[in-house]
């Protein structure tokens, strides 16, 4: 983990002025700089049009009752995707529109989770080997006898 933040905050930066430079020198600034204004525009576009897909896909799927978890998945990615894209340079930008293009999101789902599947069993092994036994499915109905107590039992009683 400490060698993707120093990568995060250190070595993206100076990886991201290195490419804007030379865009710059190979495009010229003014339209390095309406390149990168541009793509912000187009990104945030982007973004909204498929924050409102997702958040559509959701209320589908929690009306259909069935459990939201590839719409979480998506709406993640798109609000990193459009994080991304507000961060200025083309490296950010390029991983940005990834995340918000849904063929490419598809493919990074899938990554994502097997990624979280591999470390949902690695946790199970690192106990004891195998994973947790399933209790079996008893339903919602339930026997049992209750009775109201009114008065503190005596042994209460005694001890005042």
């Amino acid at each position: 983990m400490p060698l993707v933040l120093l990568f995060l905050f250190l070595l993206l930066p100076i990886l991201e002025l290195y490419v804007i430079i030379q865009v710059g020198q190979a495009i010229g600034l003014v339209p390095t700089l309406l390149l990168l204004i541009l793509d912000g525009f187009a990104g945030a576009a982007l973004a909204r049009s498929q924050g409102r897909n997702a958040w559509a896909r959701f209320n589908r799927a929690l009306a259909e009752g069935r459990a939201p978890a590839r719409e979480t998945l998506d709406g993640g990615m798109i609000i990193l995707g459009g994080a991304l894209l507000l961060a200025p340079g083309f490296i950010t930008d390029i991983v940005g529109f990834a995340l918000l293009i849904p063929p490419t999101r598809a493919l990074l789902r899938g990554l994502v989770a097997r990624l979280a599947r591999r470390r949902v069993s690695f946790a199970w092994t690192v106990g004891g080997g195998a994973p947790p036994p399933r209790r079996p499915d008893r339903g919602y109905d339930f026997e049992g006898t209750a009775h109201e107590v009114t008065d503190p039992p005596r042994e209460l009683e005694d001890r005042r």
